[in-house]
């Protein structure tokens, strides 16, 4: 594949992270997880191996003293995010191109 396309992103509940994030700029972590229909535990695991890549940032805070979670696209987040949608987009183009 070319420089563009990302393996971690390209896992599809992790593209719908990087996809969530990068419309919104930050989600707490109960708003994403209820979005995308997952449990803690699975959104957690894909925050942490974003963010393992320098592709997310994870901040904790305290809302009516309660911690919450907010989770957000880092610059080269947004940059790799941008560049895998590059990608797909010129596979789909190569797509629409097949004789029907």
């Amino acid at each position: 594949m070319s420089d563009g396309f990302s393996e971690i992103i390209h896992v599809p509940t992790r593209l719908r992270i990087c996809s969530i994030l990068a419309e919104v700029g930050e989600a707490e972590f109960g708003v994403l997880r209820d979005a995308l229909s997952l449990s803690d535990s699975v959104l957690s695991k894909h925050v942490k191996v974003l963010e393992h890549a320098g592709f997310t940032k994870v901040r904790k805070g305290s809302v009516n003293g309660r911690t919450r979670t907010w989770v957000s696209l880092t610059k080269p987040g947004q940059s790799a995010f941008k560049a895998h949608v590059l990608e797909l987009r010129k596979l789909a183009a190569a797509g629409d191109r097949l004789d029907p």
